[in-house]
């Protein structure tokens, strides 16, 4: 009888530390795409899209996380 009972209790631990788990991710991953989607660049005068040269100003920072807050940001007209 002990035995059903902890074996029970093991199964029921794993399934709820699993599901707070998934929700940790989800979270997480919710929070970086939020993120992600302040990058201005596509928006800029001054992105080509093209993989070579993305940006003439500041090439190494287009399309990451570190062009958020670009000073030389250009809206396409």
């Amino acid at each position: 009888m002990m035995m059903q009972f902890l074996r029970g209790l093991t199964a029921w631990s794993l399934v709820i530390l699993g599901g707070v788990q998934v929700w940790r991710m989800f979270t997480e991953g919710t929070a970086h795409a939020r993120r992600l989607h302040q990058i201005p660049c596509p928006g800029c005068q001054y992105f080509s899209g093209d993989y070579t040269l993305k940006c003439a100003l500041h090439p190494s920072q287009a399309g990451t996380e570190d062009a958020i807050d670009c000073m030389d940001f250009w809206g396409r007209t």
